[in-house]
């Protein structure tokens, strides 16, 4: 095992428009730095000495050139250039010999003319802004006196640039957002050239040092460089692409399966290829290990032996097996917290066997992993004989309502989720008697899943159902949970399912294959200069991918946001295209929420048949679904949902015991980095514990109203709902004559809608394809749907839209109709919106003390204000164009709780150099850090490109620690973190103040949530303002933490004003 510590990308210092640097965050110091010896410097050749008059007169153009917005930088344009500061020819072999020296920095190559496009040939909507001129027409008066060799007719041009240039610069650190293109002060113009000029001189020494005594250097250059000198694509075709292994001819064919090289040979083909940089980082070996058998007494039915024998290949049983059947057919109920199979379908046959009319619920969190299982089920019934006549059906949002009362009637196996069982099978339970009398097993997949105030909400569903069975007279109803290593499983199946007499199975007894983890940090774009940062996690992460495809080794690639998933999969697509790989992108697709039904039908079966080759996906399928043989993972960035996201992601690969890999590709973003100098945390440390809310009383009073509405509620019910049932039912249900609660008339007639319990229903755009309406055949195709909280940074009027990697225009919005219309379009940039978001405070409900301290607490009504106001379209990661928009603002109104920040804390952080936005964003982390229910609730995380910018900016925000609920969620998370605020305040102090860290990491104040990337943060600044809400004394060495030099950084923050109080509230006690 080895650790190799890196340095965060963040740690770079930026130029922005004026020359003023931007702050960056204070970088932590790799574990093994060592101290190196300044190394003589070698005579120079005379030769060299005249290659460094080339390369100062081409540096020399080509920041002139850089300074220039979107001006596209062609050999030609700089030629003549060239030549008229060197008096001489500048000859294409002595540019091939700058490539070979400086081969990260120069690009010398042909580019297809389409790349240096700016706009596309489709008309779109109007913007409040002329486009800006087509700089791919290289009109550059004065740039060259001569217009020899300019653009030819033909497709390609030959470029000339270097690839540290400033242009459209992607803000240090962030992985996120950009800038805009800085127009570089004559003092930063300088100062680039002054730089580049170092790093030639660096290249030569480096050369001369490693020159054994007997070569020249200069015909080692020479030679070298002939494989930098261009050729045009129109005379030769590259024989050999990237995703090839060197030995020629090899993976021209896609293996089979069954023939793929082992993962230990693979990883050593990988650190034989020119592309690998040391990306590797850290490495992991697990073992394999032999499955345990255990003999199930009584054993099996004949007919259930056949049955396993026959679909499934099953003979025999593993331990942690036999022991779940033994504990359901001995009457407990039982949660295998284990990887594989937890065999939950052999005592629905044994219940089957003995009585026919018996029923089973089986839930899912997802639809793609209930039609998978429900698949497995049918077929292992259809191979038992005497149960071959047993339904199956899936009922779920998708079922049309025609057949849905047939499955009620007929059906002895459902497969749904809890939003069917909350809004559709427990309002109807005089529809559902025959089914809800026989009920035996009630399997509840994916448990760990249920957590936050989706599982508190879950809780409540489940207790509402044990009710119902219990009434119409059926207690024998089983539960078998199945889960993901989890802490304290059985606890957490309690919490869910309201039960006891439960059986933990924790012990995996199945077998399983050698697995390799790797940790790949992306290399130096320039080993040399590391202030010009990595190459990108995604560019790596799809390299890799390819080069495992061609191998035969099944892939799926993970990516935090369903736009990375598109822009992968659009990468994967160019790329392999490029490769002439398409017999591996047909066997590639992407998968993520908002697809249609259809779709989603289409590619699952793709997946489960083991078609494919490759999925690139989302946390969609980060759940148990079967998608054939997967061999390998590979984790772009660290997931959103932490640790336990990261270990169910990386447990997707190996599952039918074949030895596996799975490879984490670690962002920019200082939550990455924190795991890529201390990786052992990745398997070490423990996750948290799950949490269930079952004291809310917002979500308790929800589910009482459609409890009381499936059957009249008794004080007999508290058995289910707990004691806070009494006083919710007395305050806010109806109560009869003869004692019974019933459903509040404000809720009739059908409570369940009332009630949502993912959060409200968004409205949601449709995504039409009209390329091929008014030709023939033509018509408009809806590609997907999205939610508006979505579309509004999607599909504005000129944005790309991504769909399996394909690129389209949004030719037209209408806001009234909720419809975007796109035309398909082979663009070679996207789109990234230009907006912001205010979280304001505008009413207080309740006050709270602070603990031995005279600040407060609020809780109230807060407003949530977005508008988008215009778009940058990007090209590898630079801004080629900046486009205004006039869209209408998205407003919203949630419940929040809200800090504000002392006076005296933010002056003393003002005197000291210290930035308020970084000390607010990482005490707001803080806080959620420490709050258990912080997965629903949001805070206003700070943007880079606003708290960094060169030039004041007019959007002032209070210093106020604020957190709110997601807009339509109403489960009293906000509420109850005000009531627990001392704790939670005491709480994230300690942690930031006991932190080990030295700048941060995701046990103190950093969030792998932050859709800001943590880059705005400060360790030292959090605890100052935790500890002046506190009221407790600042040490000033706390001062010290941050960079010695203050650098000029304007103010974004202002002293918060008093929030508008309702009338009667009055200040609680702490």
């Amino acid at each position: 095992m080895s650790s190799n510590s890196r340095k965060r990308k963040g740690s770079t210092v930026p130029e922005q428009d004026n020359g003023v640097p931007k702050k960056p965050r204070a970088p932590r110091q790799s574990k093994s730095k060592k101290t190196v010896q300044a190394e003589p410097t070698p005579e120079w050749p005379e030769y060299f000495t005249n290659l460094f008059k080339v390369f100062k007169a081409l540096n020399t153009v080509l920041a002139f050139c850089s300074s220039r917005k979107n001006f596209a930088i062609t050999f030609p344009v700089v030629r003549s250039s060239v030549e008229a500061l060197l008096h001489a020819p500048l000859e294409l072999e002595k540019v091939a010999e700058l490539k070979a020296l400086l081969p990260e920095i120069v690009k010398f190559a042909y580019t297809p003319k389409s790349e240096l496009r700016i706009h596309s040939d489709q008309q779109v909507g109007p913007s409040r802004r002329e486009r800006s001129p087509d700089y791919a027409a290289f009109q550059t008066a004065g740039a060259s006196s001569s217009r020899l060799n300019d653009v030819d007719e033909d497709e390609h041009v030959l470029v000339l640039d270097f690839l540290d240039n400033s242009r459209g610069k992607k803000n240090a650190g962030t992985g996120l957002a950009y800038a805009l293109p800085p127009a570089l002060t004559p003092a930063a113009t300088k100062k680039l050239v002054e730089r580049r000029n170092e790093r030639f001189i660096e290249a030569v020494n480096e050369l001369l040092r490693a020159t054994p005594l007997d070569d020249d250097p200069v015909v080692l250059l020479q030679v070298a460089a002939r494989d930098h000198i261009p050729v045009h694509p129109a005379v030769i075709r590259p024989l050999t692409t990237l995703s090839q292994s060197p030995d020629k001819g090899k993976y021209k064919a896609v293996p089979e399966p069954d023939s793929r090289p082992a993962i230990e040979e693979v990883i050593q083909e990988i650190e034989g290829q020119e592309w690998y940089a040391e990306q590797i980082s850290y490495r992991r070996i697990f073992d394999a290990k032999d499955g345990q058998l255990a003999i199930l007494d009584p054993p099996l039915s004949e007919s259930i032996a056949q049955a396993l024998r026959d679909s499934r290949k099953i003979t025999s049983l593993y331990t942690h097996q036999v022991a779940a059947i033994d504990a359901l057919s001995q009457g407990q109920n039982v949660i295998v917290s284990t990887s594989t199979a937890s065999g939950k379908s052999v005592p629905l046959l044994q219940f089957l066997e003995s009585d026919p009319h018996s029923t089973a619920i089986f839930i899912y969190p997802t639809k793609a992993l209930a039609q998978d299982q429900r698949a497995a089920l049918e077929q292992l019934l259809y191979s038992c004989p005497g149960l071959e006549h047993i339904q199956v059906s899936t009922y779920d949002g998708d079922t049309p309502q025609e057949l849905r009362a047939g499955i009620r009637d007929t059906a002895s196996v459902i497969f749904t989720n809890f939003d069917m069982l909350h809004a559709s099978v427990l309002p109807h339970e005089d529809t559902w008697r025959r089914f809800l009398k026989n009920l035996k097993i009630v399997a509840v997949d994916e448990l760990h899943y249920y957590h936050g105030i989706f599982g508190s909400h879950v809780a409540q569903v489940m207790r509402r159902l044990r009710r119902v069975c219990a009434a119409v007279g059926n207690r024998r109803a089983r539960f078998v949970s199945c889960s993901a290593t989890i802490a304290k499983p059985g606890q957490h199946m309690r919490n869910i399912l309201g039960i006891d007499n439960i059986v933990e199975v924790t012990e995996d007894g199945a077998p399983s294959g050698r697995k390799d983890f790797l940790v790949w940090n992306p290399p130096l774009k320039d080993p040399m200069d590391p202030t010009l940062g990595r190459l990108s996690s995604m560019t790596e992460a799809t390299k890799l991918m390819r080069f495992l495809m061609a191998r035969g080794v099944r892939v799926i690639l993970f990516c935090k946001i369903r736009k990375s998933c598109e822009l992968a999969m659009k990468t994967l697509r160019q790329e392999l295209t490029a490769d002439g790989r398409l017999d591996i992108l047909e066997r590639v697709m992407s998968y993520r929420g908002g697809y249609s039904q259809e779709d989603r039908r289409k590619i699952e079966r793709e997946a489960f048949s083991g078609n494919l080759l490759g999925i690139v996906a989302t946390n969609a399928l980060e759940l148990g679904v079967d998608i054939g043989v997967l061999d390998a993972v590979i984790m772009l960035g660290f997931p959103i949902g932490g640790l336990a996201s990261f270990r169910q992601q990386a447990g997707r690969a190996g599952r039918r015991a074949r030895d596996a890999l799975a490879v984490f590709v670690a962002d920019s973003l200082p939550v990455d980095q924190h795991f890529i100098n201390y990786p052992e945390e990745l398997f070490d440390r423990t996750t948290d514990d799950l949490i269930v809310d079952l004291d809310s009383k917002v979500i308790l009073e929800a589910h009482l109203q459609c409890a009381a509405h499936e059957m009249p509620l008794t004080d007999e019910d508290e058995v289910y709902f707990g004691p806070p049932m009494k006083e919710l039912c007395e305050t806010r249900l109806i109560k009869d004559k003869e004692g019974w609660y019933h459903t509040h008339p404000r809720y009739l007639p059908y409570p369940a809608k009332h009630v949502s319990i993912r959060g409200a229903e968004e409205e949601k755009y449709s995504v039409v394809d009209v390329t091929r309406v008014g030709k023939p055949g033509g018509i408009a195709t809806i590609l997907e749907e999205i939610e508006v909280s979505r579309a509004l940074f999607e599909i504005y009027e000129g944005a790309v839209f991504i769909h399996q990697g394909l690129t389209f225009l949004v030719q037209e919005v209408s806001h009234d109709t909720k419809m975007a219309k796109l035309v398909r379009s082979d663009v070679n940039w996207i789109t990234e919106p230009r907006d912001f978001t205010n979280v304001d405070a505008v009413q207080t409900y309740r006050i709270r003390e602070i603990k031995d301290s005279p600040h407060r607490a609020f809780y109230g009504r807060v407003e949530l204000f977005t508008l988008v106001y215009g778009y940058f379209k990007l090209r590898n990661k630079a801004i080629i164009d900046a486009v205004d928009l006039d869209t209408p603002p998205w407003q919203r109104e949630t419940t929040g709780m809200w800090l504000d920040v002392p006076k005296s804390a933010l002056e003393l952080m003002r005197a000291s150099g210290m930035n308020p936005a970084e000390a607010i964003h990482s005490a707001q982390h803080a806080f959620l850090n420490r709050f258990a229910l912080a997965v629903d609730l949001k805070t206003e995380c700070k943007v880079p490109e606003k708290e960094y910018k060169a030039h004041t900016s007019q959007r002032k925000r209070p210093a106020r620690l604020i957190f709110y609920e997601p807009s339509g969620k109403t489960g009293g998370v906000a509420v109850k973190a005000f009531d627990h605020v001392n704790d939670i305040l005491r709480d994230a102090h300690d942690r930031v103040e006991n932190c080990q860290c030295e700048d941060g990491c995701t046990e103190c104040v950093d969030s792998p949530s932050c859709k800001e990337g943590n880059v705005v943060a400060s360790k030292a600044g959090a605890l100052i303002v935790l500890k002046a809400i506190l009221a407790r004394p600042i040490d000033v060495d706390l001062l010290q933490h941050e960079p010695d030099e203050t650098l000029q950084v304007h103010d974004t923050v202002v002293e918060a004003t008093s929030v508008r109080t309702a009338e009667g509230v009055e200040v609680e006690s702490s």
